[in-house]
């Protein structure tokens, strides 16, 4: 099915897409998610970013500190570390690749397809 296929890519970009939304500043987890809500076909839920909000800090591409809140428990503030923004940078010119590659792949002629 079709909507299996577009979840799994969906899935496969969360990172890179995580790693956009915080090239714009510092943001909480509840930010996070409604900015990629905003766009329909990206929306997702906090149990999907939350993990890879943890597992990138984990690898040094964001810092996190905690700030504390009057209406319940502190936030966790989000930001790219310097290893993040070279990590963003290396997605943005692989994206530029792959896009660039998919096109050619696209517009290929079925019947050259089949030499190869």
């Amino acid at each position: 099915m079709i909507e299996s296929w577009m979840t799994q890519l969906r899935k496969g970009l969360l990172e890179y897409c995580v790693l956009l939304v915080l090239r714009r500043g510092e943001s909480y987890g509840y930010e996070i998610v409604q900015a990629l809500k905003q766009i329909e076909d990206l929306s997702v839920s906090e149990s999907t970013v939350y993990p890879i909000l943890g597992r990138l800090r984990d690898e040094r591409y964001l810092k996190a500190r905690d700030v504390p809140s009057a209406a319940g428990p502190p936030r966790r503030y989000f930001s790219l570390t310097p290893a993040g923004k070279v990590r963003l940078s290396e997605m943005n010119a692989y994206w530029s690749v792959l896009v660039e590659a998919l096109s050619q792949l696209k517009s290929a002629n079925p019947k050259d397809n089949k030499k190869r």
